[in-house]
C-alpha cells in the first residue's frame, strides 16, 4: 500500500531539485489553476522547463533517489520535444515535464512572462493566468474536452487578467471564437 503523501510537498521537493540544478521552470496545468481560478483536484503536476542534454544526468542522479526517472525519457523530450514523466516512489504521483522548444512562440512568451508566487510558504515559477488561459483555449479546440471551459471560467472570474493579451494571442492560435463565447456568458 502507497503513503499517502501531499501533493503539495511533492511540487515543493521537485521545484527544490530544479533550482539546485538550475533548471529554469514553470508550473502550469491543474495546479496553476488551483492557483489562479477555483481549486481542483488533480492527480498529477505539470511543469514546462528549459534543459539540455549536459542536465541529463545531473537530472537522473538529483532525482532517482525518491522518483522514478529514466534516461530515455529526458533524451526523448530534448530529442523529439515531446513530454516525459517522473513518478514519485511512494506516493505513486506523476510529475509531467514538458519542453519550452524553440518552436512555439508562445510558449517561449509564458515562460518569459512566468510569475514568482508565495504558493503554500514557497516561492514557485508559476504561469500567468493569462497565458494559462490561452494554453487552455488550444487544448479544448485539440480535445474537445469541457474541463478546460470550465478552468478557463474559473480563472476569469477569480484572477485580473488583461483581455487585450489574450485576445490577441487567441485571435493569433484561432480560438477567439471560443474565446468572445466564454466572455458573453
Amino acid at each position: 500500500m502507497k503513503k499517502e503523501v501531499d501533493l503539495i510537498s511533492i511540487l515543493q521537493l521537485v521545484v527544490e531539485r530544479l533550482e539546485i540544478l538550475k533548471i529554469p521552470y514553470v508550473v502550469t496545468g491543474g495546479l496553476a489553476v488551483s492557483y489562479w481560478g477555483f481549486p481542483r483536484s488533480t492527480h498529477d503536476i505539470d511543469i514546462i522547463i528549459e534543459i539540455d542534454s549536459s542536465k541529463t544526468e545531473e537530472m537522473l542522479k538529483f532525482f532517482k533517489k525518491d522518483f522514478y526517472i529514466n534516461k530515455e525519457g529526458i533524451e526523448g523530450m530534448l530529442e523529439r520535444d515531446i513530454s516525459f514523466n517522473i513518478i514519485h516512489n511512494e506516493s505513486g504521483i506523476k510529475i509531467d515535464f514538458w519542453p519550452l522548444g524553440k518552436k512555439d512562440k508562445h510558449k517561449i512568451m509564458e515562460f518569459k512572462r512566468a510569475r514568482k508566487e508565495n504558493v503554500f510558504s514557497k516561492t514557485i515559477s508559476m504561469i500567468a493566468p493569462e497565458d494559462l488561459i490561452i494554453v487552455k483555449l488550444q487544448w479544448f479546440r485539440e480535445s474537445n474536452s469541457s474541463r478546460h471551459l470550465e478552468d478557463i471560467k474559473s480563472i476569469l472570474k477569480i484572477s485580473e487578467v488583461d483581455l487585450k493579451y489574450i485576445k490577441n494571442w487567441a485571435e493569433r492560435q484561432g480560438t477567439i471564437d471560443i474565446l468572445e463565447t466564454l466572455i458573453e456568458k
